[in-house]
């Protein structure tokens, strides 16, 4: 028999300075019993950064070939595939092929390696972009997940604070490449 997923709730308010988005989002985050808080808390820190309310969760690590989000124009076209993680570098390339902007969120420990190992043939895709998060935050993410959750995300000047009822945490990506 097969595990079920387990399913999170987020109320989620962001305050996007740079993009100028402004919003409270009602999450349901089902988490693969292989995929990890520290996976799904990064799923949720990406959400927040590309917030719009097309934007919707893939089936995540049970579906290959599916973005783990995912924002779609009104005619069904893929506009934003998002991955989190450390991706094949061919897979990245598909989706730069069926979408207009594909972003990705690498984080853990292996992922300065990585980078270093795929930025030759990923600096030649004109609509990608690379964010690398810090570890320490990434872990810091993963701590604060729960089954129910009510969470303030704000964002300027590319700093993001994190905050739930109890403490706030300063995020710093780190650009390794933007889209052209």
């Amino acid at each position: 028999m097969a595990l079920k997923a387990t399913i999170f709730r987020a109320e989620l308010a962001v305050s996007d300075l740079d993009r100028g988005h402004f919003g409270t989002h009602a999450l349901t985050i089902a988490r693969h019993p292989s995929e990890t808080d520290e996976r799904m808390m990064v799923r949720l820190l990406a959400f927040a950064l590309n917030a719009d309310e097309r934007l919707a969760f893939g089936r995540g690590l049970s579906s290959e070939g599916e973005a783990d989000l995912c924002l779609t124009d009104l005619t069904g076209a893929i506009d934003l595939w998002i991955d989190v993680g450390l991706p094949d570098e061919r897979e990245i390339r598909k989706a730069c092929g069926r979408a207009a902007r594909v972003a990705v969120y690498a984080y853990g420990t292996g992922a300065g390696l990585w980078w270093k190992q795929n930025a030759a043939s990923l600096e030649k895709l004109a609509n990608l972009s690379v964010t690398e998060l810090p570890v320490d935050a990434s872990r810091a993410l993963a701590r604060r997940a729960a089954r129910t959750m009510k969470l303030q995300c704000t964002i300027q000047d590319g700093h993001v604070w994190f905050s739930d009822a109890t403490e706030s945490l300063a995020v710093e990506p780190l650009m390794r490449k933007a889209a052209g």
